[in-house]
């Protein structure tokens, strides 16, 4: 995207009454490299919705779960730049779920809260404005082509502490779930990164990834997250250059 800002672009941006929307969060989220084309993130697709008094940063990174990103110094990055009425969009929960790795394993209802509470803490400490997104589902379905349920208890204790704190919660979970299905078990292979042997040169084996996004698929859940920002009205929604609810393509095309 040609506006999206990249690190340190940010302080470019800032040109009039230009507001500054940060992404944290996981490869869901994060811009793919060219070498894992066409695989991208929502993140990259979501400053094309708004006009020039928006930019999109995105700082989010493959494999980072809530602890891991704030561990790293990733988010103590963010909040250095982050301005008043600035906006910072948190989504993790993929790689919080991996009970094995303690370097990132966060428990749903205590430490997973409790490392998310401190996003929202230093986003109002700066007068910005947080916004919490749960996990987008991975394309899982049942035998009788159910989606179902990959997440556990994540984005209810996201809702839970956005309900406590008085955040906006965007319910990317329920969003993306109720889109894929509709969209059913073969359908959802175009939003996912699922390429055949031969059909790009990034994956010469092919791939069969439930989790990752194609780059349709990527510009689908951005719409989801728009849509989100228009049901809870937030004020960035004046800034929208098209509808949400215009652009759904029904059969992923």
């Amino acid at each position: 995207m040609a506006r999206t800002a990249t690190n340190g672009d940010a302080a470019k941006a800032r040109r009039g009454t230009t507001i500054v929307i940060y992404l944290a969060g996981d490869s869901t989220v994060a811009a793919a490299p060219r070498s894992r084309a066409p695989r991208a993130g929502w993140g990259e697709m979501l400053d094309g919705w708004f006009d020039d008094h928006v930019v999109v940063k995105n700082m989010a990174a493959s494999g980072r779960s809530a602890k891991s990103f704030i561990e790293e110094g990733r988010l103590e990055r963010i909040l250095r730049e982050l301005r008043k009425g600035d906006y910072l969009f948190i989504q993790f929960g993929h790689n919080d779920e991996k009970a094995n790795d303690p370097t990132r394993y966060t428990e749903p209802f205590t430490s997973y809260q409790a490392y998310l509470q401190q996003y929202i803490d230093g986003a109002r400490a700066k007068g910005a404005i947080p916004i919490l997104i749960t996990p987008v589902e991975r394309r899982r379905f049942s035998a009788d082509g159910q989606t179902l349920d990959s997440h556990g208890h994540y984005p209810a204790a996201m809702k839970a502490l956005g309900k406590h704190e008085r955040v906006p919660v965007i319910d990317l979970t329920t969003k993306s779930k109720q889109r894929f299905e509709q969209l059913g078990p073969e359908r959802t292979k175009r939003w996912f990164l699922w390429l055949e042997p031969g059909e790009h040169p990034n994956y010469p084996k092919g791939i069969k990834d439930n989790t990752h996004f194609h780059e349709r698929g990527a510009k689908e859940i951005a719409r989801l997250v728009v849509e989100g920002i228009v049901e809870l009205n937030l004020p960035l929604r004046r800034h929208l250059i098209r509808s949400p609810y215009e652009t759904i393509q029904p059969g992923g095309h």
